[in-house]
């Protein structure tokens, strides 16, 4: 019978929590994202993430002696699977719109509501955290 090293993952959230003196709420938010002393940081043991598969060699071998094999998609972490099938639903929606037997009116009304999701989708693929980027309209 085969034999398989496998490499398993799961994410364990690291936290802190500090006070932040800012003009607003977005301010705050961007100082206590760009601060990068983490020493008085927690680890979060009750809410770690599932088990995840993120190697995979054939034989009882140590992992990254051998090439890898590719792991099957759905051994993959969850959030990762939304994010490559966001990507995916992204690239449908932001093909060249058509009414497609809407009327007119309703085509008008879901357009706009359809170039806004395109736009933050792209921000969120773009890993921007300014999501309302004023130098970047939806096109």
């Amino acid at each position: 019978m085969p034999k398989f090293t496998i490499e398993t993952t799961y994410r364990l959230p690291i936290f802190r929590q500090r006070c932040y003196e800012a003009e607003n709420l977005e301010a705050a938010c961007r100082l206590a994202i760009e601060d990068e002393d983490w020493s008085d940081q927690k680890e979060d043991y009750e809410t770690s993430g599932e088990t995840y598969v993120t190697g995979v060699w054939a034989g009882d071998v140590p992992p990254y002696s051998v090439p890898a094999i590719a792991v099957p998609a759905h051994f993959d972490e969850t959030v990762q699977r939304k994010a490559d099938m966001f990507g995916s639903l992204l690239g449908l929606l932001g093909e060249p719109a058509r009414p497609m037997g809407l009327s007119l009116h309703d085509f008008q009304r879901w357009q706009p509501r359809a170039q806004a999701a395109v736009f933050k989708a792209r921000a969120i693929i773009e890993e921007r955290r300014d999501l309302d980027d004023r130098d970047n309209p939806p096109s």
